[in-house]
């Protein structure tokens, strides 16, 4: 019975790439010379501390930029609010989307039967197994999660036929 699975994932590698990019550039740009402006990750976490706050927003626009250069989908970036650090310095937290959280799987099982297709959807952990017997009703499924904006990175996976 042809299946497919809904998940969100980051290649890491990617965006270790792209963090080595961005404290690079940094350090090449004449706007932050003598500035102490750091892009680190933290397992699903990125941190950018800099200066001030300004300074912080530049990084991260860079960052942004980098990190879409390397096909690193931005809807699965989490940003959470600038906040003021000791000395008159700024902090970021990006929080990194892996997996489909709990109430998300469940507007795509809602959406998916809704749809009213010949297909089931299954939430298994942090994603989403929809299963049919025909193909074309699967890339139905497909063409209409892609279509719907959920706020998260969607990626469909393992095709079986």
């Amino acid at each position: 019975m042809p299946s497919f699975d809904i998940v969100c994932k980051l290649d890491l590698q990617e965006v270790d790439n792209a963090v080595n990019q961005t404290e690079r550039e940094l350090a090449q740009r004449f706007d932050f010379r003598n500035v102490k402006t750091e892009v680190r990750r933290d397992d699903a976490v990125l941190h950018v501390h800099s200066a001030d706050e300004f300074k912080v927003r530049a990084a991260v626009e860079i960052l942004r930029e980098r990190l879409a250069k390397r096909q690193v989908p931005l809807k699965a970036l989490d940003e959470k609010p600038i906040e003021p650090g000791p000395a008159g310095t700024a902090k970021q937290e990006i929080v990194l989307q892996q997996g489909i959280a709990t109430d998300k799987a469940r507007e795509i099982v809602k959406l998916v039967k809704e749809a009213k297709l010949k297909v089931q959807a299954a939430i298994q952990a942090d994603q989403v197994r929809v299963t049919g017997k025909k193909r074309d009703d699967l890339q139905a499924v497909m063409a209409l999660l892609r279509g719907q904006d959920l706020g998260i990175a969607m990626q469909f996976t393992n095709f079986r036929d």
